[in-house]
Order: C-alpha cells, then sequence, then structure tokens
C-alpha cells in the first residue's frame, strides 16, 4: 500500500534551526527535500532564551549555511556576559567574558518568530530548486510503517507520505521520537523549564543602560537566594528594542519545592538590580515557554530507528553546563550532520545506513562530547550523593564556609572557576551550585543595592489574554488520565500557565464531593496551552501536539 503514496528522498519535520539546516544541506546535495511546519510559519510555534552561537569547532553554523543570516535574522551580537551572584540585596557580579568566547566565533540574541521566519524563506527557495519545498499548517502526528519498518509519515492534513529519509526536527515535544521509542517523558530530572518575557525598551536606552553600542550586546546570568532554593537561574538578553528575560530550572527541583514558575520569573524581574535598566517602566510584550532537554542525561547517543533521525531538542541536543547554555547550534550541526550522513550513503538498500553515519558523524566532530561531557559522569557519581551534597552544605553554613569563600584570595580563584570550560563541564546537578555557593559568594563580596523597584509585571491573567491563540474547537489535544491529585497534582503548580490560586490556566485543583466524601481532583482546560509539554512529564496525560495552525502562536519567540 506504501507505493500508493506521495514519495521523497527526504522529509523534514519542522522548520527551526535544526530542521532549516538539514533541509538547506540536504538541497546543496541535491535531495529533492519536503518540509512540514506546523505553525502558520516558522517560528510561530518555537520559544528560546535567546543565544545562538556559532563555535569555531563546530562543521557548521547558520551563517555558513545561509548568506546574510546574521544581517537580517538576528537580533545583537554579545559581546558584554556576566554572572551575578545574588543574596538578599546583595550582588556580585563576575565578567564571564573568557568563558563565553571560549571556542565562539559569534554570538548573537535572537527571537525565533523572526529568525524562523526568515530561514523558512530561505529553506523554501532551496528545496524548491531540488523539487520540494516548505509546507506550514501541517501536523506531522505519526510514523508511517511496512511490516515494521519506519518508511514515512502520517499528518493530520495530509495523506500519509513516503521517504527514503525522514529528519524529525520537531522540537523537544518530538511525537516522532516517542513513538519510535527513541525518546520518553519519564524522568524529571532529565527536563529544565524555561519561562520567558520579552519586555520593550527603546534601543537607544539599551545602549545607554547597559553602556553598549547600537553594533554591541550584552548577556547577564543571575543565581543565588532569590529563586527559593529551586535549582536553576536566570538570564536577561539585549535585542535590538527589547530585553529576553527568563529563568531555566531543574524539572525536579520546581517539583519539589512546589515552585510556580511564573513567580519566579516575577521574582528576577521585580529584583532591584533590574531596576536601572528597566528605568521602572515595564512593558512586556510577550510571556512564554518550553520544557528543554538536560543533554548531560537526555542526548540520545544513537539518535536514529530505520530512516528517521532526530536532530536538536527532539534529540536531546541542549548543552546546559553552569553558565554554558547551547542548544540551537548544536541542533544545526546535527541536522546538517544528518543531511550530509544521507548524502554518502544515499542509495543504500539499508534503511539505517544514513542513521549510522549520523551517529558517527556526531562522534567525530566532537558533538557528542559536548553534549554529554565524561567528566560530568565522573564528578555526578560522587557529587550528587546526598551524603556528599550534604556535608558540603553544612560547610558552607559554617563559620568555615565563610572563612573559605570570603578572602580575596577567594574571590580571584571563584573567578577564574567560573570561567573555566572544563570545570563548568562538571559541575554537579546540586543546590550548592545554584543556590548556596553564588549566595554566599553575594554575602562576602557582593555590594548592596540601596535603591527599590517599582516594576509590577502583568498578573498570570493578563499574561494569557495576551498571547494569539487559534483553539481547536472539539479537538483538544492533551487528555487527562487520572484526575487524582497524586498523579496529576504537581500540574497545578508546574504548568507555566496555572497556579494554585488561579483557576483561568490549564490546570486547577478543586475540592469535589461525592457519595458523601470529599476528594481532591485536578481538572483540565487546553485552551490557554502554550505547549511547553510541563505536564506530560509531571501529570498522567496523553499528551499530543494541536493541529496544524491550531493552538498558540507566537509573536516574538
Amino acid at each position: 500500500m506504501t507505493d500508493e503514496y506521495e514519495h521523497y528522498e527526504a522529509i523534514v519535520v519542522g522548520c527551526g534551526p535544526g530542521g532549516a539546516a538539514a533541509a538547506a544541506r540536504l538541497a546543496d546535495h541535491g535531495v529533492e527535500t519536503l518540509v512540514l511546519e506546523r505553525g502558520t510559519e516558522a517560528g510561530s510555534k518555537n520559544v528560546s532564551g535567546g543565544l545562538l552561537y556559532g563555535e569555531s569547532s563546530a562543521p557548521y553554523t547558520l551563517a555558513d549555511l545561509f548568506d546574510g543570516f546574521r544581517e537580517e535574522a538576528t537580533e545583537r551580537p554579545v559581546t558584554d556576559y556576566y554572572i551575578h551572584n545574588v543574596a538578599g540585596n546583595k550582588v556580585k557580579t563576575y565578567d564571564l567574558t573568557d568563558l563565553h568566547e571560549h571556542d565562539t566565533d559569534w554570538c548573537d540574541a535572537v527571537l525565533r518568530r523572526e529568525m524562523d521566519s526568515w530561514l523558512e524563506r530561505r529553506v523554501h527557495e532551496k528545496t524548491s530548486e531540488t523539487g520540494g519545498g516548505v509546507l506550514t499548517n501541517v501536523r506531522v502526528n505519526g510514523l508511517l510503517e511496512d511490516d515494521g519498518e519506519i518508511v514515512g509519515v502520517t499528518c493530520d492534513e495530509l495523506e500519509p507520505i513516503t521517504a527514503d529519509l525522514i529528519v524529525a526536527a520537531d522540537g523537544v515535544n518530538s511525537e516522532l521520537a516517542r513513538e519510535a521509542g527513541l525518546m520518553d517523558w519519564e524522568e524529571p530530572e532529565e527536563w529544565f523549564q524555561g519561562v520567558k518575557a520579552v519586555v520593550d525598551v527603546d534601543p537607544a536606552a539599551i545602549d545607554d543602560r547597559f553602556d553598549i553600542g547600537s553594533d554591541e550586546g550584552a548577556a547577564h546570568l543571575f543565581s543565588g537566594d532569590l529563586f527559593d532554593d529551586v535549582r536553576g537561574g536566570g538570564f536577561l538578553y539585549t535585542n535590538e528594542d527589547s530585553l529576553s528575560i527568563g529563568t531555566v530550572f531543574h524539572l525536579d527541583s520546581l517539583l519539589e519545592r512546589e515552585a510556580e514558575p511564573h513567580e519566579l520569573l516575577d521574582a528576577l524581574l521585580t529584583h532591584p538590580l533590574l531596576a536601572g535598566w528597566f528605568g521602572n517602566e515595564y512593558d512586556e510584550r510577550e510571556y512564554a515557554a518550553k520544557l528543554v532537554p538536560d543533554s548531560k542525561k537526555a542526548a540520545h547517543r544513537s539518535p536514529y530507528r530505520d530512516r528517521l533521525v532526530l536532530v536538536g531538542d527532539a534529540a536531546g541536543q541542549m548543552q546546559a553546563q553552569g553558565p554554558i547554555i547551547k542548544g540551537m547550534n548544536h541542533a544545526v550541526t546535527a541536522g546538517a550532520l544528518a543531511a550530509d550522513a544521507f548524502a554518502v550513503t544515499r542509495g543504500n538498500a539499508d534503511p539505517a545506513a544514513a542513521g549510522r553515519r549520523y551517529t558517527k558523524l556526531l562522534e567525530d566532530s566532537g558533538t557528542m562530547a559536548k553534549l554529554r561531557p565524561r567528566r560530568y559522569d565522573l564528578a555526578r557519581a560522587v557529587g550528587e550523593r546526598e551524603a556528599v551534597t550534604g556535608a558540603v552544605e553544612r560547610v558552607l553554613e559554617s563559620p568555615l564556609g565563610s572563612l573559605a569563600v570570603g578572602n580575596p584570595i577567594a574571590d580571584r580563584l571563584l573567578e577564574r572557576a567560573y570561567n573555566s570550560p572544563f570545570l563548568v563541564s562538571m559541575l554537579p546537578d546540586t543546590k550548592t551550585g545554584y543556590v548556596s555557593l553564588p549566595t554566599l559568594i553575594a554575602e562576602e563580596h557582593g555590594k548592596t543595592i540601596h535603591w527599590g523597584s517599582e516594576i509590577e509585571p502583568p498578573t498570570l491573567e493578563e499574561r494569557i489574554g495576551d498571547l494569539t491563540y487559534d483553539t481547536d474547537v472539539g479537538n483538544p489535544h492533551i487528555e487527562l488520565l487520572d484526575q487524582s491529585l497524586d498523579a496529576s497534582g504537581a500540574a497545578v503548580t508546574a504548568c507555566p500557565v496555572s497556579a494554585e490560586d488561579f483557576g483561568g490556566g490549564c490546570y486547577r485543583s478543586e475540592a469535589v464531593k461525592t457519595n458523601g466524601t470529599e476528594e481532591t481532583l485536578v481538572s483540565l482546560d487546553t485552551q490557554p496551552c502554550v505547549e511547553c509539554g510541563t505536564c506530560a512529564v509531571v501529570a498522567d496525560t496523553e499528551w499530543e501536539h494541536p493541529r496544524g495552525g491550531k493552538g498558540v502562536e507566537y509573536r516574538e519567540g
């Protein structure tokens, strides 16, 4: 029956950076390539913190693949990079320029709607020349198999399509990766959750307040005691006429603390340190969220099955190691290498030939070593043991900790440690690195901020109301399988558009009386969903993407 379906040499699912890179390289090799994008246009479904790196060691960057990319599709080049350790109103700042510039040819702040839509247009031009093109508003909902072998994809809006290569670049919530048995959503410790606000600021004000030129940009990171002991931190990146400000936390830590993402974001937005950059004026353009894979634990070592290969977030390829946060650049490398692997194995009767070659290229290029550093595995075996963590925490809380951290020599050594790629790549995922040590550094070395903040961020209701939705009436994309508080209650606080004291989000809990007994149950409304996928990990749900063009549409990303 598969002979009856339309056939392309290659299908790329998703037109983000990884999908765009794959499609561009396939077209360069003369491969007939069809790109299927779920959004109304590329970028309308995508969110990123906002830094895109061009690494010196990477075999490909978007600037290599697309002429004029940096000039036309990115925001500001990042020239200044800092981390702020916070304890109350005391802040100790370290310059991270050395770390930022390690293995870096360039680094630009980006907004995904602008960047991805530009890439889509260029990809369509390139793939059209080889008999393909880009189709938007198409949701790929599954894999087409013939006698147990993957041979194509199925869609909500189109008949099944077969291909010799299928590139799953459909993001962190990849249904193709899950259906193929290559990725799952079982372990919260394998994921981060990012929440972000894009804030309107005049370009001249950005230049003045951050002491940068019009062709320069700044990146600021935040850690310490302002996030209720949740493991993670905050970021601020300068765009051309806005700021991207957000928080990224380990999902398991959010659950343990029962912390609400929008409140943690507001804790950053209202800290006095940011008041000077805002000028006590706050105009939020967009609120957004996404799930982020922790590549140290989740990056798939063999991201393929039959004709299917995974790239980017779909393969867990997001590097988050201390102050190093890189994902889009690795997706670009992976997409281009997948295309090269197919070009070499084109015509091979073995359906897995391209996948095996792709896996080898990931290793040989050094990409996998960045995503899953062996140093972290060794450090984790000791550093993340409860007994070790507890002992370190007790030392930091003692006079000995203050003595060890509080002297001038320690201050200089700490700044050097923050700038060491070797050390940050082996940093254990514990409270010590994210909360306790930064707080102690700020207490011992920080300067006190004597002014306050008058910023009042929008309420959760206002943020949801400002988003754009095309609700797919009658076709909910999430089904709550177990309404009990034990099974699904974590979604009430972890969902970035839900909260315990707010009844207008996706998830809410309420006491229900049945046969004279009272039970707390969880209810679901998919209309305000931002499609981050958090509830697929923390609650008992059946989760899938909305149909093509439906659901939330981001203007900024």
